[in-house]
């Protein structure tokens, strides 16, 4: 099933204290400190991760985690038929958007992020299509270990990578960045697809293809 989230101040600041939690931080501020404090994070550090023109009439926003298995399907599937119908075309901008329910989709996105925005995308399909394996694990440790092989397979030394998915203080940026954005788009579950800031949830390729046709169109 799609992954869901609770995106009230308090269910924030749940999610903000599973992400720590399960990333060896400490929780000393509380929750309600936590719910209010991501809002005024800094987060102009985070790269948009971006595809087509910057002027293409029409934009889409994809919310996805890495670790969830609808996400995974969306990206075999759907993203690959509009990536070739319409962002290699030229047609539309094509955002994509982490959304984190768990310390492995941080670090795993700290991974896609390492190698900057030019190799971020192959990166990402990369964690998508292996998802089973590297989320197979018993502890965050265990995580770690299968993406920093996979990191080497695509080309990454064991040093970079480490110093990528063990970063903190981009680690907490990045989930300020998250709250931000979700809160903003009104995101309740994942794979969420906006276009032009309309929220259509998980389409299928034909269904999702109507409305760009729809909207370049117009």
């Amino acid at each position: 099933m799609n992954r869901r989230l609770l995106l009230g101040a308090a269910a924030l600041a749940l999610v903000g204290g599973i992400v720590w939690s399960q990333l060896g931080g400490s929780q000393t501020t509380g929750a309600a400190n936590a719910a209010v404090d991501y809002a005024d994070v800094d987060t102009s550090s985070i790269v948009e991760m971006t595809m087509g023109p910057e002027d293409a009439p029409v934009t889409v926003v994809e919310y996805a985690s890495l670790t969830c298995p609808h996400c995974a399907r969306f990206h075999e599937t759907t993203f690959q038929e509009v990536k070739r119908d319409f962002i290699d075309t030229g047609k539309i901008r094509y955002i994509y958007r982490d959304v984190f329910f768990d310390g492995a989709g941080l670090r795993g996105s700290l991974l896609a992020r390492c190698a900057g925005p030019t190799r971020f995308f192959g990166m990402n399909d990369l964690l998508f299509s292996r998802q089973q394996k590297w989320l197979d694990a018993k502890t965050m440790g265990d995580v770690m270990d299968n993406l920093v092989r996979i990191g080497k397979v695509a080309g990454l030394g064991e040093e970079q990578i480490k110093a990528c998915i063990e970063d903190q203080e981009k680690a907490e940026v990045l989930e300020a960045w998250f709250r931000q954005h979700a809160e903003k788009d009104g995101i309740t579950s994942t794979p969420t697809v906006v276009v032009d800031g309309k929220s259509y949830g998980n389409p299928s390729y034909g269904e999702l293809k109507k409305i760009l046709d729809e909207k370049l169109a117009e």
